[in-house]
């Protein structure tokens, strides 16, 4: 029977036995926001999976997914959850200082949400001024490698919210939930204070990038926001999550023996 690898799901006998050694300890973070037509919303469960197979390969921990995120453009999407980005921090901040109390330091955070990386920069470098410990966090999704994505897809432009890579990942792990995209993406990017709309950061003016508060349903009522699925397959995603799961099963390997950090520990 394989020992288990959730924090979650083992006692706290069983957990006080495998935190001895201070092993790398994964938390995986994501979002519950719009991914489109085609794609479940919850994108933190691929983080979570994500997590399973690194923590199996590399002998890794998983501590319980954080599932919301700072994502608040797509608040007009019915079923999403937001949290605010004071709530955000607050709470990384609460379950890292769980583990950092503990001498337990080598924690790192895989990141499903690209929203959320600003603000786990500014816990973990407070944690590093306050505590002594360096926390490493990697955001998944912009790590996926370029030669994979161009194996996979050629030149296409198939980077995108609601396009890939998170829609042949979920193809691939979350078969039966996630679809081929059937319907054409409804773009209807217009204006706001009359300027043209680039995105969910702002507009263009003469030449100049103006940033205004959009929401993603002004850019996309489908929550398709520039990414194109139309090519997505599972197979691509399988290729996609091995190397992801690879490379980073190789980070926690380099983590466990490189020296443990924090004020306790020097």
């Amino acid at each position: 029977m394989n020992a288990p690898i959730h924090l979650g799901r083992m006692t706290q006998a069983e957990a006080a036995r495998r935190l001895t050694d201070n092993p790398v300890i994964l938390l995986p973070l994501g979002s519950q926001e719009g991914q489109g037509p085609h794609v479940p919303m919850g994108d933190y469960r691929l983080s979570e999976v994500l997590a399973e197979r690194i923590a199996t390969r590399s002998g890794a921990l998983i501590a319980p997914v954080l599932p919301f995120g700072y994502a608040d453009f797509f608040r007009d999407y019915p079923g999403g959850v937001q949290v605010r980005a004071e709530t955000f921090t607050a709470v990384l901040t609460d379950m890292l200082t769980s583990f950092l109390d503990h001498g337990l330091t080598r924690l790192l955070i895989l990141n499903g949400h690209t929203t959320n990386a600003p603000l786990i920069a500014q816990v973990t470098r407070a944690l590093r001024r306050e505590r002594g410990a360096v926390i490493a966090s990697v955001d998944l999704w912009p790590s996926v490698s370029g030669a994979v994505m161009a194996e996979q897809f050629g030149a296409a432009p198939v980077k995108g919210h609601g396009g890939e890579p998170i829609t042949s990942v979920a193809l691939h792990l979350l078969a039966g939930e996630a679809r081929p995209l059937e319907v054409p993406p409804q773009d209807r990017r217009g204006a706001l204070l009359n300027m043209a709309l680039r995105g969910v950061s702002g507009a263009d003016f003469e030449g100049l990038r103006v940033n205004l508060p959009v929401t993603a349903s002004e850019i996309a009522p489908d929550g398709l926001l520039g990414g194109d699925a139309s090519h997505a397959t599972a197979e691509a995603g399988a290729a996609i999550t091995e190397d992801l799961v690879a490379r980073l099963a190789a980070l926690v390997t380099h983590l466990q023996e490189a020296p443990a950090t924090g004020k306790d520990l020097a």
